[in-house]
């Protein structure tokens, strides 16, 4: 009887265990991987990637594009030159061998750049772009120009040549191109940069300065450039503090004494020193019409521009000049203040304008020599005896028939410079008709090849004495 009971609660055990384990997954239902039953936040959630720190790209790597060899026996013209002359960031004149010019000289203008200005109109960037293009070519131990193809192209004016630059200094074993190293530094804006022979690698580093954001590409304002309005002064402040106001903009009154080649020359007299002060003024190709007029001789005018150094001459001028005829009262434009003056033409003894010197007052008194000071101003000189004369003869030279006299006076050597002269029928005058004379001479106080000199732009400026 008890083994019954035992057996039976046995069994009743065992069933109780069964019906435990009836919520437990069947061996023929589907398992899934799937995530339980969530709200739709919690799906969201779930599923999400693991938030990691934000990477940043890798800078891309910078080229140097101008590092590029040049191949000296492509079907291009190459002629090795030296400079003569730095005009801004993208023309140099430079001296070549006769056979590549007549003149021994080749104005260049580079190939597929075009650089702000900072000659006659003054741009941001532009005398940066200048002072890249000197300081390079000023350090290389040689310099190769490089025609576009077989042969010396001109440009659009005809009187400068299409050019690549290429230079090197003592410490490089092979040449690099200034024209594209000019592009890489965002010193330039293209001018047919693709097309050309260096087009792809001009058109890449033309992207690469954009993409860094240099100078021109910059976005931001340049610290050459003097965006201020413009300084009142006397001529006298200008040419005795004349490095002070460079880049600067000023504003001046004189009376116009000259106009030749898109330029006059103005003065001033300053009673104080019982000195005239003068300025060459570049107006280039901007003025038209009444600012044109404004600028004739024997006008006392307004002068507004930015002072510069003109490399090329060895002398300062003001340049960037403007005149808006809707705003003739605005006060950037030029003005005319009165008519019918005449030039001081101040009579000069040769001794004075070339050994002479002038103390001047100010916070500190300076010394100038005297022909510095007088620096486009009007002079007379009497009694010069003609020792010798150059004539201009290159015929591609718009100074062709122009002559250099070298006179005497006193034992002191006097250089004048003419323009092309004309007698009264329009013929061209020539060195023979002033060689051995002696002559009185009315002209501007000038500046050439390290020398004071007097130019004069009309033949009744000389008169034969004997």
């Amino acid at each position: 009887m008890n083994n019954r009971i035992s057996i039976l609660i046995f069994l009743m055990c065992l069933m109780l265990a069964m019906t435990g384990c009836s919520d437990s997954v069947s061996p023929t239902e589907e398992i899934t991987s799937g995530p339980t039953e969530t709200n739709a936040s919690e799906e969201k959630e779930t599923s999400a990637p693991v938030e990691t720190q934000p990477q940043t790209e890798a800078p891309a790597k910078i080229v140097d594009y101008a590092d590029f060899k040049l191949q000296m026996n492509s079907g291009t013209r190459k002629q090795e030159v030296t400079v003569k002359s730095f005009i801004d960031g993208d023309t140099v004149h430079f001296h070549v061998p006769e056979q590549v010019m007549e003149s021994g000289v080749l104005k260049a203008r580079f190939l597929a750049v075009n650089t702000p200005e900072s000659t006659g109109k003054i741009e941001e960037y532009g005398k940066a772009a200048s002072e890249f293009t000197k300081e390079k070519l000023s350090q290389a131990t040689s310099i190769i120009i490089e025609s576009d193809d077989n042969q010396w192209n001109a440009d659009s004016t005809g009187g400068r040549y299409l050019v690549w630059v290429w230079y090197k200094t003592a410490e490089m074993t092979d040449y690099r191109n200034l024209n594209v190293e000019i592009l890489q530094n965002g010193l330039a804006i293209p001018s047919s940069s693709a097309n050309n022979r260096y087009g792809s690698t001009c058109t890449a580093a033309i992207a690469q300065a954009r993409a860094q954001k240099l100078n021109v590409y910059s976005g931001q304002k340049d610290p050459d450039f003097y965006y201020g309005e413009a300084v009142e002064l006397t001529l006298r402040e200008l040419r005795t503090n004349i490095e002070a106001y460079n880049g600067m903009k000023v504003a001046f009154n004189g009376v116009v004494t000259v106009n030749n080649n898109n330029g006059v020359y103005v003065e001033d007299y300053d009673e104080e020193t019982g000195l005239y002060y003068g300025m060459s003024v570049y107006y280039g190709y901007g003025l038209s019409g009444t600012g044109l007029d404004i600028l004739s001789v024997g006008n006392e005018v307004r002068i507004v521009g930015s002072v510069q150094y003109y490399a090329a001459g060895g002398t300062w001028q003001v340049s960037d000049l403007s005149y808006r005829m809707m705003k003739p009262d605005d006060p950037s434009n030029i003005q005319k203040i009165s008519s019918g003056n005449n030039a001081a033409f101040k009579l000069t003894e040769a001794d004075t304008l070339i050994n002479g010197q002038v103390e001047i007052e100010g916070e500190t008194a300076k010394v100038f020599d005297y022909a510095e000071l007088a620096m486009g101003t009007s002079v007379e000189m009497k009694g010069l005896k003609v020792t010798d004369i150059y004539t201009t003869v290159d015929e591609a030279s718009s100074s062709k028939g122009a002559m250099t006299i070298t006179c005497e006076a006193d034992g002191i050597t006097v250089t004048v410079r003419t323009a092309v002269l004309l007698d009264e029928n329009q013929n061209v005058i020539t060195e023979d008709v002033y060689r051995d004379k002696v002559i009185d001479v009315k002209g501007i106080v000038d500046y050439f090849d390290g020398a004071y000199q007097i130019k004069v732009f009309t033949a009744k400026n000389i008169t034969i004495i004997e």
